[in-house]
C-alpha cells in the first residue's frame, strides 16, 4: 500500500499533478475524516428529513385547521428561502440565544456545535419538500382503499400508518429519491459554518499545497460517486416495492 501512496508523490514530482491527500499521511486522514463526516451528515439527514416529511403529511390531514396552517406555514417558510439563509439563521441567529455548557478546561462552549446546526437546518429544508412529496402520494390512493379501511374499524392513525403510508410511499419514492438527492449536495452548504465536511478539508489541503485544480476535480469525481451510490441504492429499493398498479 505504501507503495501505492508513493507512487503519487513520484507523480507530484514529475508531472506537478499534487494530490497530498494520498502521499501524505496527515492529509490523508483530513481528506478521510471530511469523507466519513460528510456520510455521517448525510444519513442523519436523511433520516430526520424523512421523518419531518412522514409526520408533516399526517398533520396536513388533521381535522384542526390550526394544525395544517402550522404545517403550510413551515413549508413555505423553509420552500421559499436560501438554505444557506437558513443555515445561517440557526447558526449565528438561534445559536447565540442558547445557553453555553462549561468545558472540562473550565470554559464555555455552545450547547450546540456546527455539526449539530447543520443536521437541524438541513433536515427542516429537506423535510419541507418531503412533507408535499408525501402529501403527493397519499392523495394517489385510492379513497375506496381508506373507505374500505374505515368500514372494518381502523382509526385514522391505523390506516395512515397500516394502508395509506406504505401505498403511498411506493408512489413518492421517485420524487423522494430525487430530493435525498439534492439533499446529499446541500450538505456542502455546512462549509460555511465550519463543519469538517469534505469541501471543508479540501479546502483545508489546497490552500496549504496551492492544488486548487487538482482537488476541484477530486471533489466533482467524489460526490459523483457518492451521489451515484445513493441513487442506485433508491432505483434498487424503488423496484422491490414496485407494485403492479401503484406508481
Amino acid at each position: 500500500m505504501e507503495a501505492f501512496f508513493e507512487w503519487f508523490r513520484v507523480l507530484y514530482d514529475n508531472t506537478g499533478i499534487n494530490l497530498p491527500f494520498l502521499y501524505d499521511a496527515y492529509d490523508r486522514g483530513r481528506m478521510l475524516n471530511g469523507f466519513l463526516t460528510t456520510i455521517k451528515l448525510s444519513v442523519i439527514c436523511l433520516i430526520f428529513s424523512v421523518i419531518i416529511g412522514i409526520i408533516g403529511a399526517w398533520l396536513q390531514g388533521s381535522s384542526f385547521k390550526w394544525t395544517r396552517r402550522f404545517v403550510n406555514g413551515y413549508i413555505q417558510l423553509f420552500r421559499n428561502t436560501p438554505p444557506l439563509v437558513q443555515l445561517y439563521f440557526f447558526y449565528f441567529a438561534i445559536g447565540s440565544l442558547m445557553p453555553k455548557v462549561q468545558t472540562e478546561w473550565g470554559g464555555e462552549a455552545p450547547l450546540l456545535g456546527s455539526f449539530e446546526w447543520a443536521v437541524i437546518s438541513l433536515s427542516f429544508f429537506a423535510g419541507a419538500f418531503n412533507v408535499e412529496i408525501f402529501r403527493s402520494g397519499i392523495e394517489a390512493v385510492p379513497k375506496s382503499t381508506v373507505e374500505a379501511a374505515e368500514a372494518l374499524g381502523f382509526t385514522r392513525l391505523q390506516i395512515y400508518r397500516d394502508i395509506t403510508l406504505p401505498l403511498a410511499f411506493r408512489v413518492a419514492l421517485p420524487a423522494l429519491n430525487n430530493n435525498l438527492v439534492n439533499l446529499v449536495k446541500t450538505t456542502t452548504l455546512a462549509y460555511a459554518i465550519a463543519v469538517p465536511e469534505m469541501l471543508y478539508e479540501a479546502n483545508q489541503i489546497w490552500s496549504d499545497n496551492v492544488n486548487v485544480t487538482e482537488m476541484m476535480v477530486f471533489l466533482l469525481l467524489a460526490y459523483f460517486l457518492l451521489v451515484g451510490v445513493l441513487v442506485w441504492g433508491m432505483n434498487s429499493w424503488e423496484r422491490r416495492l414496485k407494485i403492479p398498479g401503484y406508481g
